[in-house]
């Protein structure tokens, strides 16, 4: 009891400077934009006295239907990774061969090795009215003018889908290459088929990976801005990029900041309903 005692202190100080960090570039600067959010907007869109609830009244007056739409637009662009990442994370996990294994994971981290930015900029080329994919459908004949694919929410999506699905494949492949095939083999033997084994076998125990990936995908698709802004324009405008306006220029970093705690509010409400799925799938297991 004494050594446990004397190892408290022990514990407290190793995790000192961690706290130290998360106190200075976390919490102090989260309090703050929730200060400003309060505050009326003066000149040069800095916040000033009087205190005032206007934010927010105008946040879900005036820019509910933004909040709703980035919310779809994630909500769509994670379906779509799950739909994709699952097989391929799981096609992935069954290969006997490892050089195989590695050599594809290896290109789903690739484009990591590149800067964000640099390819959706490579993206917006691409997608451009003179960009690979019109002209090349223009020399087979498919088309005869180009198609706009910049400034829509098409491209958005695509930008999130390209940017996001190694963050849905990686943690399902982690799943299913612990996953034991002997619960599938019981399953065919008890007169299973297919489907029955999967839905009922396969999914569940692979479930942590699924789970990990929708809140990995979700929660920064959410709040992306440099997708929307570079691939969508005012067609594609979402709450990152709506934010990210409020604080350029002579805009309204109140608005901004109020618009930033309705984004955290969002977030939390995602990982409050993570843990809460996490520590049920825990005890079930």
């Amino acid at each position: 009891m004494n050594n446990l005692l004397k190892s408290k202190p022990k514990g407290v100080a190793t995790a000192l400077p961690a706290i130290v960090w998360l106190g200075l570039f976390f919490f102090l600067p989260l309090l703050i934009v929730f200060g400003v959010s309060f505050l009326t907007r003066g000149r040069s869109g800095l916040g000033t006295l009087p205190f005032t609830f206007a934010n927010y009244t105008r946040v879900f007056d005036v820019f509910s239907g933004i909040i709703l739409d980035s919310i779809g637009i994630a909500f769509v662009n994670t379906v779509i990774c799950l739909v994709i990442g699952y097989p391929l994370a799981f096609w992935i996990a069954t290969r006997k061969r490892q050089w195989v294994r590695v050599a594809v994971i290896f290109m789903i981290i690739l484009p990591f090795w590149t800067n964000f930015l640099v390819r959706t900029y490579a993206l917006q080329t691409i997608m451009a009215r003179e960009g690979i994919v019109n002209s090349f459908l223009i020399n087979i004949g498919a088309i005869i003018e180009p198609i706009q694919m910049l400034n829509t929410q098409g491209a958005v999506l695509i930008g999130l889908i390209y940017g996001f699905l190694p963050f849905m494949v990686l943690p399902i492949y982690a799943s299913v290459e612990r996953f034991d095939v002997r619960y599938a083999e019981a399953a065919y033997d008890l007169g299973a088929n297919d489907v029955s084994t999967f839905w009922r076998v396969v999914l569940p125990m692979t479930m942590p990976g699924v789970v990990a990936g929708i809140i990995l995908v979700f929660i920064p698709s959410i709040g992306a801005f440099v997708t929307p802004d570079l691939l969508g324009g005012t067609n594609g405008l979402m709450i990152g990029t709506l934010i990210n306006t409020q604080y350029k220029g002579q805009g309204n970093q109140p608005l901004g900041s109020a618009l930033s705690m309705v984004l955290t509010g969002l977030v939390m409400i995602a990982l409050l309903v993570y843990v809460r799925f996490g520590n049920q799938e825990e005890v079930s297991s």
